[in-house]
């Protein structure tokens, strides 16, 4: 995958800017011009004054030179890809053309970029021929996710003297996006209680070939065996029976961002932990056929009510790189609870619901338990926040906790399924597990409840 490339020229500066571009070199030949000349008058020397005078001259000259040649070179820059994950490496080629009819001297390059994706980028090029190009590249890599502006390059022109360097920057840039990393998922069986197709479970037929009792106008490469005629002859136009379509499956990814309720910081801290989990469950829910929400603590909903996605094809990698782009800057948040939040989520019915949660105390794992009421299945990863907060030897960090399991089980007593997180957990592992209390409780009537009609949702998209 390439992007980000444009061509762009070097922003102006005038002549006045370009003598600020003199050597050290440069200002003594001046300076030793401008003396020579004053001593050739005091001493009546009429020679040291030709002399004083090609002194100043030379770096006159090479001033002019490069102030009129600044604008003969065009740059592109192409980033591969221009999405990427953590840890993961770019890179990023740059494209520079000579579009004077002169060849150009010592030229050096230098892009911008963050200081978290290593040092600057240096390229010395001896001589680009008349229309010539050249290309050069670098890599970039970065451990945090986040939005990294790249650029804009900058070209240093030199003279063959060494008289004068000026830099000029051109105007484009890029921008590098680092998402979480996505870890693969097992397609294991999640309860739920959402039929997920039609209008309801009474239309969950419809897939069986029933068809809808309104026919609609033949359309070009309609079936001829779906012709309506009994509908064709009252309507003077040909009409095909309509079958009902399905609906993808729902599912809500919950995301608690409270910065009081995830200790530490860094790419090993939990709240990195949850936003690559989060990203891991939506991607892997997407590429099942789930049509995917994020919602987060402050109630912000991505891509929207209805959600997104679809049975791997485009639109699930379409709406799967819009909850990385967004997970990638997602941070901190000053919420107190998890109101905003279940605000949302009372609206209606919302299929699956998959949380990850920081420290909760009491309150909201209450606030957390109503949740569970709106959505089918509900799947809780709970924030170990007495592992996570102790140091090295044991050492703890914060007092005042709730016991992680008296916040699981008011959690399970709400119906949902809840797991613990501490410190090097998978999620590969606890998404398993997640899936075996969930079966388990839908075999004895307990913990995710089991549907109302018996049904249940699996992680590959399916009904069974």
């Amino acid at each position: 995958m390439t992007g980000g490339g444009s061509e762009a020229t070097p922003e102006p500066g005038g002549l006045r800017a370009a003598l600020g571009g003199l050597t050290t070199r440069g200002r003594s030949f001046l300076a030793a011009g401008i003396a020579a000349a004053v001593c050739s008058y005091v001493l009546g020397q009429p020679d040291l004054l030709r002399v004083g005078l090609l002194l100043a001259a030379l770096p006159l000259v090479c001033v002019l030179v490069l102030h009129r040649t600044r604008y003969r070179v065009a740059a592109s820059r192409t980033l591969s890809p221009a999405r990427v994950p953590a840890a993961a490496e770019s890179r990023v080629q740059l494209r520079m053309e000579n579009v004077s009819r002169l060849p150009t001297g010592v030229l050096m390059l230098q892009d911008r970029v963050p200081y978290i994706l290593g040092p600057r980028p240096r390229f010395v090029l001896d001589r680009v021929e008349a229309a010539g190009h050249r290309e050069v590249a670098y890599r970039v890599r970065s451990d945090l996710r986040g939005r990294y502006r790249l650029g804009p390059l900058q070209l240093r022109l030199s003279d063959p003297f060494g008289m004068c360097e000026l830099t000029r920057s051109f105007s484009s840039s890029d921008t590098l996006t680092v998402v979480p990393r996505v870890e693969p998922l097992p397609a294991v069986r999640l309860a739920g209680e959402t039929a997920g197709y039609g209008d309801g479970r009474q239309r969950s037929l419809a897939l069986a070939g029933d068809d809808d009792v309104i026919p609609r106008g033949y359309r070009h490469g309609d079936d001829l065996r779906r012709i309506h005629w009994r509908s064709t002859a009252r309507h003077g136009e040909l009409m095909v029976r309509r079958e009902e379509q399905p609906q993808k499956a729902r599912c809500t990814v919950l995301l608690d961002t409270r910065d009081t309720a995830h200790p530490g910081s860094g790419p090993d801290s939990a709240f990195e932990w949850a936003v690559a989990a989060a990203a891991s469950a939506a991607a892997h829910l997407l590429e099942r056929g789930f049509s995917v929400r994020l919602l987060t603590d402050t109630g912000t909903s991505v891509p929207g009510p209805d959600g997104a996605g679809g049975a791997g094809g485009t639109d699930s990698a379409d709406a799967a790189g819009l909850l990385l782009d967004t997970l990638a800057v997602v941070e901190h948040s000053e919420e107190e609870g998890l109101a905003a939040a279940y605000d949302v989520l009372r609206g209606g019915n919302e299929g699956l619901l998959v949380a990850f949660f920081g420290d909760l105390d009491e309150e909201q794992a209450a606030v957390a338990g109503q949740m569970r009421r709106r959505s089918g299945a509900a799947i809780a990863f709970v924030l170990d926040g007495d592992a996570w907060y102790r140091g090295p030897g044991g050492i703890r960090f914060a007092t005042g906790q709730v016991p992680v399991a008296e916040r699981l089980r008011l959690l399970r007593r709400a119906g949902w399924t809840a797991l613990p997180v501490a410190p090097g957990d998978s999620l590969t592992d606890l998404w398993r597990t997640a899936a075996d209390q969930a079966g388990a409780g839908e075999r004895t009537g307990e913990g995710s409840g089991a549907a109302e009609d018996g049904a249940s949702w699996t992680a590959a998209g399916g009904r069974s």
